[in-house]
């Protein structure tokens, strides 16, 4: 597995991407979705290296509260079924299998979403994940 990035949520995203700046982060690409209202940004020190996805919905006005404003990391892995296979059967619970191929989410005991993506391009679409029921406990 490889870290990839730490979201955090923005309402002013110029004053923020000035303040990693100033740490001497850069932008390494920004995505603009018309359609839902929101920007990603993604910050790093050198392109490769872990970031940090700062993410701007358009229509939010009120602060974010402390918690709310960190959204989840980011583990990138070479199989997503593999992985996601190997962790539920460890008990972890997947809360949004990986049916597409290509991401899944999952929580830790104290409730941090972990984000899985898979290295490169999708997989296959492939049951049990396509028509998968969360399973498992903590």
């Amino acid at each position: 597995m490889k870290f990839l990035h730490t979201m955090i949520r923005v309402l002013e995203p110029e004053k923020t991407v000035n303040f990693f700046s100033i740490l001497g982060l850069k932008v390494i690409k920004k995505i603009d979705n018309q359609e839902y209202r929101f920007s990603l940004i993604f910050m790093a020190t050198n392109e490769g290296e872990p970031e940090i996805e700062l993410t701007h919905n358009w229509d939010e006005t009120e602060p974010y509260t402390t918690g709310r404003n960190f959204g989840h990391l980011a583990f990138e892995t070479n199989d997503i079924y593999k992985k996601c296979t190997e962790l539920q059967n460890k008990g972890v619970i997947i809360l949004r299998p990986p049916r597409d191929g290509k991401m899944a989410f999952i929580k830790s005991p104290d409730g941090i979403s972990v984000e899985l993506l898979q290295k490169g391009e999708p997989l296959e679409k492939k049951e049990p994940w396509l028509s998968m029921e969360n399973k498992g406990s903590w």
